[in-house]
């Protein structure tokens, strides 16, 4: 292990013991001010995410505007770390009471999980996508399966996956290969829950979408989790009314087509999804915690993926049966499955046209 390998597995180590010992509110106002003071920085990703906020608020948004906002995205975004550092002392009444969940909304996802298909949780990088797995479990008294980068280094990964664990959920790799996507889908056939973050995918096997008026990819793995076994897809918004607090949204499913071959079954499911993501963030965009490139039109072209032809999904196609009748895990597909995309967070060095290749966040490291 390098010397900085060393100090960041210190880092996070010294701040899952420390943190949790201080007091919630204590715990909340020194990660604002670890905030404060990167964002004032003018980091390479405090940019990014300017640029990207820039599509959401509108093009014309005056730039005092915009710093406020990206001010308060970058708060929000160390909020996160926060709540996971301090997530392991959390009582049962901590979990429950801090997610504000409407009773329509609580309603589909009961529905989904009684219906027997399986349930794909698709969520975006807003919120705390760890609070909303631990309400789950707490829920539904059982756990769900994930999806997670092999981050580094090793023994920072560890810690993540260790912290996970614990939590109750089924951590699998994302460089796994084909097995991940086909043990995704045996599980979903059982009835259980798949819980992904999968609104970026810059990959070639990401799939292109439109937001905000622009074009960009996002992870295909739930559309085609959703197409390949029959399960019901229902997106997930998630944002911080107030300190202490979490607000879970759940959309209605998004079907699959009646017609249509499976990739442009994928791509039509694909800019549903998209366009939910799209509708959270715009109800909350100092939520959306989009550090990295994010548009197509940002990538430079020397470094973007090649991309395989996108279906034309408006011409007549013939239709197809049900997925889950004509395909066996055999034929699941691997690099489709949405994953928890933690490259975007404040702190790492950016390298934002090489998706994929992500680290875990290091709030104070200089970019």
């Amino acid at each position: 292990m390098s010397a900085k390998d060393r100090v960041v597995d210190w880092g996070y180590g010294a701040a899952w013991s420390a943190v949790k010992l201080l007091p919630e509110r204590a715990a909340y106002k020194v990660f604002d001010l670890i905030a404060d003071r990167l964002w004032a920085r003018r980091t390479g990703q405090v940019r990014q995410l300017e640029k990207n906020l820039l599509r959401v608020l509108g093009k014309d948004t005056p730039q005092a505007e915009l710093r406020a906002a990206s001010k308060l995205a970058m708060r929000s975004a160390l909020r996160v770390y926060c709540e996971q550092f301090r997530a392991p002392v959390w009582s049962r009444e901590r979990v429950m009471e801090g997610a504000d969940f409407p009773p329509e909304d609580l309603a589909l996802l009961k529905e989904a999980l009684a219906s027997g298909r399986g349930t794909i949780l698709a969520l975006g990088h807003t919120g705390n996508y760890d609070h909303a797995g631990m309400w789950l479990i707490n829920f539904t008294g059982e756990g769900f399966t994930t999806v997670a980068e092999h981050l580094k280094p090793e023994s920072v990964a560890e810690k993540f996956l260790d912290y996970r664990r614990g939590l109750g959920m089924e951590v699998l790799p994302h460089d796994g290969g084909p097995s991940v996507f086909g043990t995704l889908a045996r599980r979903l056939r059982a009835g259980k829950t798949v819980a992904l973050v999968a609104d970026r995918d810059l990959s070639a096997s990401g799939a292109q979408v439109t937001m905000f008026g622009e074009a960009t990819r996002i992870a295909a793995g739930p559309a085609a989790l959703a197409v390949q076994t029959g399960a019901v897809l229902l997106p997930v918004q998630l944002f911080y009314p107030s300190y202490g607090k979490m607000g879970i949204r759940v959309l209605p499913e998004i079907p699959v087509p009646a017609e249509g071959k499976r990739p442009e079954k994928v791509a039509v499911m694909s800019q549903q999804l998209a366009d939910a993501y799209a509708a959270g963030i715009a109800a909350h965009p100092t939520d959306w915690h989009m550090l990295q490139k994010f548009f197509l039109a940002d990538l430079d072209p020397a470094k973007a993926p090649k991309v395989r032809a996108q279906p034309v999904v408006e011409k007549p196609v013939e239709p197809e049966q049900p997925a889950q009748a004509e395909h066996s895990d055999q034929a699941d597909q691997p690099d489709q499955s949405g994953r928890p995309d933690q490259s975007d967070q404040p702190g790492q060095s950016d390298q934002p046209d090489q998706p994929d290749q992500s680290e875990p966040a290091r709030p104070g490291e200089a970019s």
